[in-house]
């Protein structure tokens, strides 16, 4: 089990699945929202969870405030315990219009075939692994699929090579915590030139 840190879900309970996964810890998942949240990326906004294993990370934001979270998982079983932790999160959120999305699939394939809104927030946290040039080509998909400003948190051990961030993104953090790196990107101006041609009818951050 892990738990909710803080928000209307604060320690809560999510079921985690019994493999290899390892749940973001509520020491990083602080550090990760204390950020996020102080900079306005986390109220009303949405967030895209790829490698979701318990949720921990989409269902911590949904507890502050966000307003749609998608969680992405390969894992049929996985899957099956995301459903369950999405309706004890769902109870806790004080009447707040949430939308909650869950998908069995590739994250590589899921945002590119079935991604259908704009996020704020990108949370990765692959297995360890993960080959570095999947991950990659994976943000290079995220094109089109973020907002002009959105931040993009990569979680990996702290041997894995500094990501290849797409033209236009900066790094904007990094840090360790003993054997995990986080590093968090901005997305910059190139990305909205994208977004207005092929998703403007989506949904935007108000």
């Amino acid at each position: 089990m892990t738990r909710i840190v803080a928000g209307s879900a604060k320690g809560r309970k999510l079921k985690v699945p019994a493999t290899k996964t390892r749940p973001t810890s509520e020491k990083v998942r602080e550090a990760i929202f204390s950020r996020l949240c102080a900079r306005g990326f986390i109220e009303g906004g949405a967030v895209l969870d790829l490698f979701a294993g318990s949720g921990a990370l989409a269902f911590e934001a949904v507890s502050r405030g966000a307003r749609l979270a998608t969680l992405v998982d390969v894992s049929a079983g996985a899957v099956k315990l995301l459903r369950d932790n999405a309706r004890v999160v769902q109870d806790s959120v004080d009447g707040r219009d949430v939308e909650i999305h869950i998908f069995n699939a590739k994250a590589y394939n899921f945002v590119k075939e079935e991604s259908q809104y704009i996020y704020d927030v990108v949370f990765i946290d692959p297995p360890y692994n993960y080959e570095n040039e999947h991950l990659n080509a994976l943000l290079e998909g995220l094109i089109g699929h973020i907002a002009s400003d959105a931040m993009i948190i990569v979680e990996r051990d702290v041997r894995s090579p500094q990501p290849v961030w797409p033209r236009g993104w900066n790094l904007d953090d990094e840090r360790t915590y003993g054997d995990t790196r986080v590093w968090s990107a901005q997305a910059g101006a190139d990305v909205e030139d994208t977004q207005e041609e092929t998703l403007s009818s989506k949904n935007t951050r108000t």
